[in-house]
């Protein structure tokens, strides 16, 4: 067997692994909700810095699933869309397929 020959094997191995590890860990459902198997990390305490301007909220950061791990996006500031906006914080529910996330939303 010749290097490549070798190469091509063990690569293709491989890719066979990552994706039966990715598949294992999560999978989509029809509404294009996407389930994780485990559940997410403790939350990062972010620190927050000053508000660029009066009427600016804080959002919170939160856990997002990228296909293969938790991912921390950062807490920001931003400007509500209206007046007395509330925003709705991302949050992580089990349910009996898995994790899911329902996205933080403005009410």
């Amino acid at each position: 067997m010749t290097v490549n020959q070798c190469w091509r094997m063990w690569s293709g191995t491989l890719l066979l692994a990552g994706t039966l590890i990715v598949a294992t860990a999560a999978c989509t459902e029809a509404l294009g909700r996407v389930y994780v198997r485990i559940g997410p990390p403790v939350p990062v305490v972010d620190a927050r810095v000053v508000a660029p301007a009066p009427g600016y909220v804080w959002i919170p950061g939160s856990y997002t699933w990228d296909g293969s791990a938790y991912v921390w996006v950062p807490g920001r500031w931003e400007l509500p869309p209206r007046p007395r906006a509330v925003w709705v914080p991302a949050r992580w529910v089990h349910g009996r397929r898995g994790w899911y996330v329902v996205e933080g939303h403005w009410r």
